[in-house]
Protein backbone atom coordinates (compact mmCIF):
# COMPACT_ATOMS: atom_id res chain seq x y z
CA UNK A 1 0.00 0.00 0.00
CA UNK A 2 2.66 2.41 0.84
CA UNK A 3 4.51 1.64 -2.71
CA UNK A 4 0.73 2.09 -4.64
CA UNK A 5 0.71 5.39 -2.23
CA UNK A 6 3.44 6.54 -3.93
CA UNK A 7 3.18 5.70 -7.42
CA UNK A 8 -0.71 7.33 -7.11
CA UNK A 9 1.81 10.72 -5.95
CA UNK A 10 3.86 10.33 -8.87
CA UNK A 11 0.91 10.24 -11.07
CA UNK A 12 -0.08 14.08 -9.27
CA UNK A 13 -2.59 12.74 -7.16
CA UNK A 14 -2.38 14.46 -3.67
CA UNK A 15 -2.11 11.07 -1.63
CA UNK A 16 -2.90 10.94 2.25
CA UNK A 17 -2.75 7.74 4.14
CA UNK A 18 -3.82 6.16 7.78
CA UNK A 19 -2.40 3.04 9.35
CA UNK A 20 -1.30 1.35 12.88
CA UNK A 21 2.37 1.01 13.63
CA UNK A 22 3.69 2.76 11.06
CA UNK A 23 7.74 1.68 10.96
CA UNK A 24 10.86 2.25 8.52
CA UNK A 25 12.04 1.93 6.42
CA UNK A 26 8.33 2.82 4.55
CA UNK A 27 6.78 5.33 6.79
CA UNK A 28 10.34 6.82 6.02
CA UNK A 29 9.88 7.05 2.37
CA UNK A 30 6.39 8.26 2.64
CA UNK A 31 7.39 11.28 4.57
CA UNK A 32 10.15 11.91 2.18
CA UNK A 33 7.35 12.15 -1.01
CA UNK A 34 5.04 14.39 0.93
CA UNK A 35 2.68 11.88 1.86
CA UNK A 36 0.56 12.95 5.05
CA UNK A 37 0.85 9.92 7.23
CA UNK A 38 -2.47 9.75 10.18
CA UNK A 39 -1.92 7.09 13.14
CA UNK A 40 -5.33 4.95 13.53
CA UNK A 41 -8.60 4.69 11.70
CA UNK A 42 -10.83 7.30 13.11
CA UNK A 43 -13.43 8.41 11.43
CA UNK A 44 -12.67 11.96 11.42
CA UNK A 45 -10.52 11.53 8.06
CA UNK A 46 -13.49 12.19 6.12
CA UNK A 47 -12.54 15.70 6.06
CA UNK A 48 -9.75 14.88 3.87
CA UNK A 49 -12.89 14.60 1.06
CA UNK A 50 -11.00 12.12 -1.24
CA UNK A 51 -11.95 11.27 -4.77
CA UNK A 52 -11.55 7.41 -3.93
CA UNK A 53 -10.67 5.76 -0.72
CA UNK A 54 -8.15 2.73 -1.66
CA UNK A 55 -8.79 0.14 0.95
CA UNK A 56 -5.82 -2.42 2.02
CA UNK A 57 -6.66 -5.47 3.07
CA UNK A 58 -5.73 -5.06 6.54
CA UNK A 59 -8.98 -3.52 7.05
CA UNK A 60 -12.05 -5.22 7.89
CA UNK A 61 -15.25 -5.05 9.57
CA UNK A 62 -14.09 -6.76 13.10
CA UNK A 63 -15.30 -5.03 15.93
CA UNK A 64 -13.75 -5.37 20.07
CA UNK A 65 -14.73 -7.06 22.79
CA UNK A 66 -16.99 -3.96 23.55
CA UNK A 67 -18.56 -4.15 20.10
CA UNK A 68 -16.72 -1.01 18.95
CA UNK A 69 -15.52 -1.45 14.89
CA UNK A 70 -12.10 -1.90 14.81
CA UNK A 71 -11.96 0.39 11.93
CA UNK A 72 -14.29 3.07 12.49
CA UNK A 73 -13.11 5.11 8.86
CA UNK A 74 -14.19 2.29 7.14
CA UNK A 75 -17.59 2.30 8.66
CA UNK A 76 -17.89 5.59 8.07
CA UNK A 77 -16.97 5.06 4.37
CA UNK A 78 -20.26 2.68 4.07
CA UNK A 79 -22.56 4.26 6.05
CA UNK A 80 -21.74 7.91 3.72
CA UNK A 81 -21.52 5.88 0.39
CA UNK A 82 -18.86 7.27 -0.52
CA UNK A 83 -16.62 5.83 -3.57
CA UNK A 84 -13.80 2.95 -2.27
CA UNK A 85 -11.90 0.35 -4.51
CA UNK A 86 -9.05 -2.15 -3.23
CA UNK A 87 -5.51 -1.31 -4.05
CA UNK A 88 -4.75 -3.95 -6.42
CA UNK A 89 -8.02 -3.15 -8.61
CA UNK A 90 -7.06 1.05 -8.26
CA UNK A 91 -3.39 -0.23 -9.83
CA UNK A 92 -5.02 -2.27 -12.61
CA UNK A 93 -7.44 0.34 -13.58
CA UNK A 94 -4.77 3.85 -13.40
CA UNK A 95 -1.44 1.92 -13.52
CA UNK A 96 -1.18 -1.30 -15.42
CA UNK A 97 -3.28 -1.17 -17.86
CA UNK A 98 -1.90 -1.68 -21.72
CA UNK A 99 1.23 -2.24 -20.50
CA UNK A 100 3.73 -5.43 -20.30
CA UNK A 101 3.19 -6.67 -16.62
CA UNK A 102 6.02 -8.69 -15.36
CA UNK A 103 4.08 -10.68 -11.86
CA UNK A 104 6.86 -12.15 -9.46
CA UNK A 105 4.36 -14.85 -7.44
CA UNK A 106 5.66 -17.09 -4.82
CA UNK A 107 5.77 -17.72 -1.08
CA UNK A 108 9.34 -16.68 -0.83
CA UNK A 109 11.70 -14.59 -2.26
CA UNK A 110 8.76 -12.20 -4.51
CA UNK A 111 10.98 -8.64 -2.90
CA UNK A 112 14.03 -9.80 -3.84
CA UNK A 113 13.21 -11.27 -7.09
CA UNK A 114 10.91 -8.19 -8.44
CA UNK A 115 13.95 -5.88 -7.04
CA UNK A 116 16.62 -8.02 -9.15
CA UNK A 117 14.28 -7.84 -12.15
CA UNK A 118 13.75 -4.28 -12.15
CA UNK A 119 17.46 -3.85 -12.08
CA UNK A 120 18.21 -5.90 -15.03
CA UNK A 121 15.46 -4.36 -16.92
CA UNK A 122 16.54 -0.43 -15.91
CA UNK A 123 20.04 -1.68 -16.97
CA UNK A 124 19.11 -3.09 -20.02
CA UNK A 125 17.60 0.55 -20.79
CA UNK A 126 13.95 -0.21 -20.48
CA UNK A 127 13.02 2.11 -17.86
CA UNK A 128 10.51 0.01 -16.16
CA UNK A 129 8.01 1.03 -14.05
CA UNK A 130 7.68 -1.11 -11.14
CA UNK A 131 6.15 -1.90 -7.48
CA UNK A 132 8.26 -4.09 -4.58
CA UNK A 133 6.90 -4.73 -1.44
CA UNK A 134 10.23 -3.51 0.25
CA UNK A 135 13.23 -0.61 -1.04
CA UNK A 136 15.76 -1.76 -3.40
CA UNK A 137 18.77 -0.28 -2.65
CA UNK A 138 19.89 -0.07 -6.18
CA UNK A 139 16.98 2.38 -6.44
CA UNK A 140 16.54 3.75 -3.31
CA UNK A 141 12.55 3.54 -3.58
CA UNK A 142 9.87 1.14 -3.64
CA UNK A 143 7.59 1.95 -6.63
CA UNK A 144 7.78 4.03 -9.91
CA UNK A 145 5.80 4.59 -12.68
CA UNK A 146 8.44 4.62 -15.34
CA UNK A 147 8.74 5.78 -18.70
CA UNK A 148 9.09 2.43 -20.62
CA UNK A 149 6.40 0.09 -21.55
CA UNK A 150 7.23 -2.51 -18.77
CA UNK A 151 5.98 -2.77 -14.95
CA UNK A 152 7.44 -5.36 -12.94
CA UNK A 153 5.76 -6.24 -9.96
CA UNK A 154 5.78 -8.13 -6.82
CA UNK A 155 2.43 -10.38 -6.89
CA UNK A 156 0.92 -11.73 -3.55
CA UNK A 157 -1.44 -14.72 -3.11
CA UNK A 158 -2.89 -12.70 -0.25
CA UNK A 159 -6.28 -11.80 -0.77
CA UNK A 160 -7.41 -8.40 -1.94
CA UNK A 161 -9.45 -6.78 0.65
CA UNK A 162 -12.46 -7.39 2.69
CA UNK A 163 -15.09 -7.11 0.13
CA UNK A 164 -12.90 -9.02 -2.23
CA UNK A 165 -11.27 -12.47 -1.07
CA UNK A 166 -9.36 -13.67 -4.28
CA UNK A 167 -5.33 -13.26 -4.31
CA UNK A 168 -4.07 -9.93 -5.45
CA UNK A 169 -2.04 -10.90 -8.21
CA UNK A 170 -5.25 -11.99 -10.11
CA UNK A 171 -6.08 -8.46 -10.78
CA UNK A 172 -2.45 -7.71 -12.56
CA UNK A 173 -3.00 -9.80 -15.90
CA UNK A 174 0.50 -10.36 -16.44
CA UNK A 175 2.04 -10.39 -19.81
CA UNK A 176 5.45 -12.71 -18.02
CA UNK A 177 4.06 -14.45 -14.94
CA UNK A 178 7.04 -15.48 -12.61
CA UNK A 179 6.08 -18.54 -10.02
CA UNK A 180 9.13 -18.69 -8.02
CA UNK A 181 8.05 -21.69 -5.60
CA UNK A 182 4.83 -22.12 -3.63
CA UNK A 183 4.09 -24.00 -0.03
CA UNK A 184 2.03 -23.41 2.82
CA UNK A 185 1.43 -20.06 4.33
CA UNK A 186 -0.96 -17.39 5.39
CA UNK A 187 -3.35 -19.88 7.57
CA UNK A 188 -5.30 -17.27 8.68
CA UNK A 189 -6.83 -17.38 5.04
CA UNK A 190 -6.24 -20.56 3.23
CA UNK A 191 -7.25 -24.01 4.57
CA UNK A 192 -4.20 -25.72 3.13
CA UNK A 193 -2.00 -25.78 0.22
CA UNK A 194 -4.59 -26.67 -2.16
CA UNK A 195 -6.54 -23.59 -1.94
CA UNK A 196 -3.37 -21.43 -2.58
CA UNK A 197 -2.29 -23.76 -5.98
CA UNK A 198 -5.91 -23.06 -7.11
CA UNK A 199 -5.26 -19.30 -6.62
CA UNK A 200 -1.78 -19.72 -8.15
CA UNK A 201 -3.77 -21.33 -11.43
CA UNK A 202 -6.36 -18.75 -11.28
CA UNK A 203 -3.18 -16.57 -11.71
CA UNK A 204 -1.93 -18.68 -14.54
CA UNK A 205 -5.21 -18.44 -15.88
CA UNK A 206 -4.83 -14.92 -17.02
CA UNK A 207 -1.73 -15.28 -19.37
CA UNK A 208 -2.01 -14.77 -22.46
CA UNK A 209 -0.82 -17.69 -25.52
CA UNK A 210 1.95 -14.96 -25.80
CA UNK A 211 2.87 -14.99 -22.99
CA UNK A 212 5.42 -16.98 -20.68
CA UNK A 213 5.20 -18.49 -17.17
CA UNK A 214 8.87 -18.78 -15.74
CA UNK A 215 8.73 -21.93 -13.30
CA UNK A 216 10.64 -23.35 -10.25
CA UNK A 217 11.11 -26.78 -11.90
CA UNK A 218 11.84 -28.27 -8.33
CA UNK A 219 8.04 -27.61 -6.95
CA UNK A 220 5.82 -30.43 -7.17
CA UNK A 221 3.12 -27.67 -5.60
CA UNK A 222 3.99 -25.76 -8.96
CA UNK A 223 4.09 -28.72 -11.06
CA UNK A 224 0.25 -29.32 -9.84
CA UNK A 225 -0.91 -25.87 -10.42
CA UNK A 226 0.21 -26.24 -14.70
CA UNK A 227 -1.28 -29.29 -14.41
CA UNK A 228 -4.72 -28.20 -13.95
CA UNK A 229 -3.99 -26.22 -17.39
CA UNK A 230 -1.65 -24.04 -19.07
CA UNK A 231 -2.18 -21.98 -21.97
CA UNK A 232 1.41 -19.86 -22.31
CA UNK A 233 5.23 -20.85 -22.93
CA UNK A 234 6.62 -21.95 -20.04
CA UNK A 235 10.33 -21.77 -19.38
CA UNK A 236 11.48 -23.89 -16.24
CA UNK A 237 14.23 -22.86 -13.87
CA UNK A 238 16.72 -24.28 -11.10
CA UNK A 239 19.70 -25.54 -9.93
CA UNK A 240 19.76 -28.84 -11.73
CA UNK A 241 17.09 -28.88 -14.70
CA UNK A 242 18.28 -30.11 -18.14
CA UNK A 243 15.62 -27.95 -19.55
CA UNK A 244 15.38 -23.89 -19.07
CA UNK A 245 18.30 -21.87 -16.82
CA UNK A 246 20.11 -23.68 -14.49
CA UNK A 247 23.11 -23.20 -12.90
CA UNK A 248 26.54 -24.12 -12.06
CA UNK A 249 29.08 -23.17 -9.34
CA UNK A 250 28.17 -21.38 -6.27
CA UNK A 251 26.03 -19.40 -5.39
CA UNK A 252 28.02 -16.27 -5.42
CA UNK A 253 29.67 -17.30 -8.49
CA UNK A 254 27.97 -19.40 -10.79
CA UNK A 255 27.77 -20.11 -14.52
CA UNK A 256 24.12 -19.29 -16.30
CA UNK A 257 23.32 -22.40 -18.36
CA UNK A 258 19.99 -22.50 -20.78
CA UNK A 259 19.05 -25.80 -21.92
CA UNK A 260 22.43 -27.26 -20.77
CA UNK A 261 24.69 -24.51 -22.41
CA UNK A 262 26.32 -22.41 -21.13
CA UNK A 263 25.22 -18.46 -21.47
CA UNK A 264 26.18 -16.45 -19.00
CA UNK A 265 28.03 -16.12 -15.68
CA UNK A 266 26.97 -14.12 -12.71
CA UNK A 267 29.94 -12.68 -9.65
CA UNK A 268 28.45 -11.21 -6.91
CA UNK A 269 28.07 -9.97 -3.07
CA UNK A 270 24.81 -11.79 -2.83
CA UNK A 271 24.98 -14.96 -1.29
CA UNK A 272 22.23 -18.06 -0.35
CA UNK A 273 21.29 -20.70 -2.99
CA UNK A 274 17.85 -19.42 -2.57
CA UNK A 275 19.31 -16.00 -4.33
CA UNK A 276 21.01 -18.46 -6.90
CA UNK A 277 17.57 -19.76 -7.92
CA UNK A 278 15.65 -16.01 -7.66
CA UNK A 279 18.34 -14.84 -10.04
CA UNK A 280 17.74 -17.41 -12.31
CA UNK A 281 14.02 -16.59 -12.37
CA UNK A 282 14.93 -13.11 -13.18
CA UNK A 283 16.98 -13.68 -15.88
CA UNK A 284 14.36 -16.24 -17.27
CA UNK A 285 11.82 -13.69 -17.23
CA UNK A 286 13.99 -11.03 -18.76
CA UNK A 287 14.34 -12.89 -21.46
CA UNK A 288 10.62 -12.41 -22.71
CA UNK A 289 11.95 -8.85 -23.23
CA UNK A 290 14.35 -9.54 -25.02
CA UNK A 291 17.26 -9.38 -22.77
CA UNK A 292 20.04 -11.42 -23.05
CA UNK A 293 21.05 -13.23 -20.56
CA UNK A 294 24.84 -12.17 -20.78
CA UNK A 295 23.25 -8.72 -19.84
CA UNK A 296 21.34 -9.72 -17.41
CA UNK A 297 24.19 -11.43 -15.41
CA UNK A 298 26.11 -8.58 -16.00
CA UNK A 299 22.96 -6.17 -14.36
CA UNK A 300 23.15 -8.53 -11.35
CA UNK A 301 26.61 -8.24 -10.86
CA UNK A 302 25.81 -4.88 -9.38
CA UNK A 303 22.63 -5.69 -8.08
CA UNK A 304 22.81 -4.42 -3.94
CA UNK A 305 19.41 -6.49 -2.96
CA UNK A 306 17.01 -4.82 -1.17
CA UNK A 307 16.69 -2.96 2.69
CA UNK A 308 15.66 -5.57 5.67
CA UNK A 309 17.50 -8.32 3.14
CA UNK A 310 20.48 -9.72 5.00
CA UNK A 311 20.96 -5.76 5.81
CA UNK A 312 23.72 -4.80 7.92
CA UNK A 313 22.66 -2.28 10.46
CA UNK A 314 26.39 -2.01 12.25
CA UNK A 315 29.30 -3.51 13.30
CA UNK A 316 31.16 -3.44 16.53
CA UNK A 317 35.09 -3.58 16.55
CA UNK A 318 36.23 -5.76 19.32
CA UNK A 319 39.74 -7.23 20.07
CA UNK A 320 39.00 -10.92 18.69
CA UNK A 321 36.61 -9.60 15.82
CA UNK A 322 33.80 -7.65 15.10
CA UNK A 323 30.07 -8.15 15.88
CA UNK A 324 28.14 -7.97 13.34
CA UNK A 325 24.37 -7.08 13.44
CA UNK A 326 21.92 -7.87 10.80
CA UNK A 327 17.85 -7.40 9.67
CA UNK A 328 16.31 -9.83 8.03
CA UNK A 329 12.83 -9.62 6.76
CA UNK A 330 12.26 -13.60 6.98
CA UNK A 331 9.28 -15.16 8.95
CA UNK A 332 8.44 -18.37 7.64
CA UNK A 333 10.23 -21.45 8.74
CA UNK A 334 11.78 -21.99 5.33
CA UNK A 335 12.43 -18.45 5.54
CA UNK A 336 14.25 -18.23 8.14
CA UNK A 337 16.23 -21.73 7.06
CA UNK A 338 17.55 -20.33 3.97
CA UNK A 339 18.77 -17.08 5.79
CA UNK A 340 20.56 -18.73 8.20
CA UNK A 341 21.76 -21.12 5.66
CA UNK A 342 22.82 -18.64 3.03
CA UNK A 343 25.17 -16.66 5.93
CA UNK A 344 26.50 -19.58 7.11
CA UNK A 345 27.73 -20.69 3.76
CA UNK A 346 28.94 -17.08 3.42
CA UNK A 347 30.89 -17.19 6.55
CA UNK A 348 32.19 -20.71 5.35
CA UNK A 349 33.24 -19.27 2.12
CA UNK A 350 35.00 -16.71 3.67
CA UNK A 351 37.16 -19.13 5.90
CA UNK A 352 35.15 -18.06 8.87
CA UNK A 353 33.88 -21.46 9.72
CA UNK A 354 34.04 -20.85 13.35
CA UNK A 355 32.49 -17.59 13.71
CA UNK A 356 28.69 -18.15 15.40
CA UNK A 357 25.69 -16.76 14.36
CA UNK A 358 23.18 -15.92 16.65
CA UNK A 359 19.57 -15.90 15.26
CA UNK A 360 16.81 -13.74 16.76
CA UNK A 361 13.34 -13.64 15.70
CA UNK A 362 9.56 -12.95 16.72
CA UNK A 363 6.87 -15.20 15.40
CA UNK A 364 5.06 -12.03 14.29
CA UNK A 365 3.22 -13.14 10.82
CA UNK A 366 -0.50 -13.72 10.92
CA UNK A 367 0.64 -17.76 10.20
CA UNK A 368 3.32 -17.97 13.14
CA UNK A 369 1.09 -16.45 15.25
CA UNK A 370 -1.60 -19.10 14.71
CA UNK A 371 1.25 -21.68 15.79
CA UNK A 372 0.52 -23.57 12.62
CA UNK A 373 4.06 -24.12 11.77
CA UNK A 374 5.85 -24.55 15.40
CA UNK A 375 7.07 -27.86 14.43
CA UNK A 376 9.17 -26.45 11.85
CA UNK A 377 11.15 -23.95 13.72
CA UNK A 378 14.14 -26.03 15.14
CA UNK A 379 14.61 -27.39 12.02
CA UNK A 380 15.01 -23.51 10.39
CA UNK A 381 17.17 -22.62 13.07
CA UNK A 382 19.50 -25.77 12.72
CA UNK A 383 22.55 -24.05 11.46
CA UNK A 384 22.46 -20.89 14.02
CA UNK A 385 24.96 -21.68 17.09
CA UNK A 386 22.24 -19.84 19.14
CA UNK A 387 18.63 -18.71 19.10
CA UNK A 388 16.47 -16.38 20.79
CA UNK A 389 12.38 -15.76 20.07
CA UNK A 390 10.47 -12.95 20.97
CA UNK A 391 7.53 -14.64 21.92
CA UNK A 392 5.00 -12.07 23.75
CA UNK A 393 1.89 -12.53 22.59
CA UNK A 394 2.06 -15.82 21.35
CA UNK A 395 -1.25 -17.80 21.94
CA UNK A 396 1.14 -21.29 21.68
CA UNK A 397 4.18 -22.53 23.86
CA UNK A 398 7.29 -21.22 22.43
CA UNK A 399 9.49 -23.12 25.15
CA UNK A 400 8.03 -26.22 24.01
CA UNK A 401 8.42 -25.57 20.54
CA UNK A 402 11.60 -25.07 20.86
CA UNK A 403 12.79 -27.83 23.29
CA UNK A 404 14.45 -29.75 20.70
CA UNK A 405 17.23 -27.18 20.52
CA UNK A 406 17.88 -27.98 24.07
CA UNK A 407 20.52 -25.17 25.42
CA UNK A 408 21.30 -23.80 21.75
CA UNK A 409 17.52 -21.99 22.09
CA UNK A 410 16.17 -18.84 25.03
CA UNK A 411 12.80 -17.64 24.79
CA UNK A 412 11.57 -14.34 26.38
CA UNK A 413 8.09 -12.60 26.94
CA UNK A 414 9.58 -9.24 26.94
CA UNK A 415 11.77 -7.11 24.27
CA UNK A 416 13.83 -6.34 27.26
CA UNK A 417 14.76 -9.53 28.24
CA UNK A 418 15.70 -10.59 25.24
CA UNK A 419 17.60 -7.61 24.61
CA UNK A 420 19.33 -8.94 28.19
CA UNK A 421 19.84 -12.27 27.27
CA UNK A 422 21.34 -11.63 23.70
CA UNK A 423 23.71 -9.15 25.54
CA UNK A 424 24.43 -11.81 27.80
CA UNK A 425 25.29 -14.56 25.21
CA UNK A 426 27.38 -12.14 22.51
CA UNK A 427 30.99 -12.36 21.82
CA UNK A 428 33.75 -11.19 19.48
CA UNK A 429 33.22 -12.54 15.96
CA UNK A 430 29.33 -13.26 16.63
CA UNK A 431 27.07 -12.74 13.73
CA UNK A 432 23.60 -11.36 15.33
CA UNK A 433 20.98 -12.07 12.97
CA UNK A 434 17.37 -10.52 13.75
CA UNK A 435 14.56 -11.46 11.98
CA UNK A 436 10.83 -10.18 11.56
CA UNK A 437 8.48 -8.93 9.02
CA UNK A 438 7.14 -5.84 11.31
CA UNK A 439 9.84 -3.62 12.90
CA UNK A 440 10.85 -5.57 15.97
CA UNK A 441 10.66 -2.78 18.53
CA UNK A 442 13.61 -1.57 17.02
CA UNK A 443 15.56 -3.97 18.48
CA UNK A 444 19.07 -3.72 15.88
CA UNK A 445 19.69 0.04 17.34
CA UNK A 446 19.04 -1.49 20.78
CA UNK A 447 21.16 -4.14 20.35
CA UNK A 448 23.99 -1.87 19.08
CA UNK A 449 23.65 0.63 21.74
CA UNK A 450 23.88 -1.83 23.96
CA UNK A 451 26.25 -3.92 23.28
CA UNK A 452 28.73 -0.31 22.39
CA UNK A 453 28.02 0.45 26.25
CA UNK A 454 29.12 -3.18 27.26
Amino acid sequence: MGGLAALAREAGHTVTGCDSGVYPPMSDQLRALGIELVEGYDAGQLAFQPDMFVVGNVVSRARDAQGKPKFPLMEAILDAGLPYTSGPQWLAGHVLQGRHVLAVAGTHGKTTTTSMLAWILECAGLQPGFLVGGVPLNFGLSARLGTGHSFVIEADEYDTAFFDKRSKFVHYRPRTALLNNLEFDHADIFDNLAAIERQFHHLVRTVPASGRIVVNAGEASLARVLAQGCWSEQVLFGTATKQGFSASGEPHDFEVLKDGQPVARVVWAISGVHNQLNALAAIAAAEHLGVAPALAAQALATFQNVKRRMEVRGVLPRSGGAITVYDDFAHHPTAIHTTVDGLRRQLNAAGKQGERILAIFEPRSNTMKLGTMTAQLPWSLEQADLAFCHAGGLDWDARAALAPMGARAQVADSLDTLLAQVQAAARPGDHLLCMSNGGFGGIHGKLLDALRGA
